[in-house]
């Protein structure tokens, strides 16, 4: 590698950092959290200026590159925090995605994709070895970054089925509450309610309520089966379906028409998140329409004068 290229290496990873970081820093790429947009009604009222606040509390030692990259930390931790290779973390996200395998049977799997990842990249390292064009620096980040991604790409792909599978659930949701609704009124408990779901449906919701019905039969309490339920799954109508189910059962209180109104919000949010989507996608049709329809509609409509005119007709 010479001093040119790899001068234009470092000016051309300083560009691309650059250009990064003003991608990311655009208000579409960081959009509010929850917790961000309700901090100013929740803020207690202070009535001192911040210009008047200490020199040591408003400015850092790093100045304004503290302001700048201070996101992106926060951002990396993050990132880092769902990457977390504790075996109990794993574990719940494997449950999440109903995938029934140990922690170390996960890691051996993702080893052996940052084997494939590196296995791969050295095949298309040779081969470009073999036209002449080597570079020992370029081909060890190829090859050691391949088997990386590789590494870490099994690892979002682990969050792409968690994913998945509570779209899943949440689209069953509706349908077994109504389900459980008409068993609880017909004049069955609420165990007896689920065992009637599971056995009339399938799906993944339905295997979850088996799994809580066979731990009632090993000897569990039902409430407790439902609240280790609850603590295996991070969806909130479900959350608030168990604990509906919970206090129906600890105090008595009617539980049919608490179900029927949790399936009702459930549809509801789904049609809110179905009108939030097709406005998106009304939006992004806008683009193939300018920039690629309407060009060749002027084209077309333009193109038989502008042939008259030089055939002199």
């Amino acid at each position: 590698m010479t001093v040119l290229s790899a001068s234009a290496l470092v000016c051309g990873s300083v560009l691309g950092a650059g250009l990064w970081l003003l991608l990311a820093r655009l208000p579409f790429m960081r959009p509010p959290t929850f917790l961000e947009r309700i901090e100013p009604q929740l803020r207690s009222q202070n009535v001192e200026s911040r210009l008047l606040l200490a020199d040591s509390q408003r400015i850092s030692p790093f100045g304004l590159l503290d302001r700048i990259f201070r996101p992106l930390v926060h951002d990396g931790l993050a990132s880092l925090n769902r990457l977390n290779m504790a075996s109990s973390v794993l574990s719940r996200r494997m449950t999440q995605a109903g995938i029934n395998k140990s922690t170390v049977d996960f890691r051996a799997e993702q080893v052996l994709w940052a084997i494939c990842g590196f296995l791969i990249a050295t095949g298309l390292v040779a081969a470009v070895a073999v036209n002449g064009s080597f570079s020992p620096f370029l081909s060890v980040v190829a090859v050691l970054g391949s088997a990386l991604c590789a590494f870490l790409f099994r690892d979002y792909w682990l969050g792409v089925q968690i994913k998945s599978r509570e779209s899943r659930m949440m689209a069953e949701f509706p349908s077994l509450a109504e389900l459980m609704a008409l068993a609880v009124s017909a004049g069955e408990s609420a165990s007896g309610a689920l065992d009637r779901v599971c056995r009339s449906s399938s799906g993944e919701l339905s295997k979850e309520f088996s799994r809580v019905l066979a731990e009632t039969r090993a000897g569990k309490p039902l409430v407790e089966a439902l609240q280790e339920f609850s603590a295996r799954t991070d969806l909130g109508p479900l959350v608030r379906f168990v604990d509906g189910i919970v206090v129906a059962v600890e105090r008595g209180t009617p539980l049919a028409d608490v179900l029927r109104a949790q399936a009702q919000d459930v549809r509801d949010t789904a049609k809110r998140n179905l009108m939030e989507a097709a406005g998106k996608k009304e939006i992004a049709m806008m683009v193939p329409v300018v920039f690629g329809v309407l060009p060749l509609t002027v084209v077309f409509a333009v193109f038989p004068g502008l042939a008259a005119i030089s055939l002199g007709l």
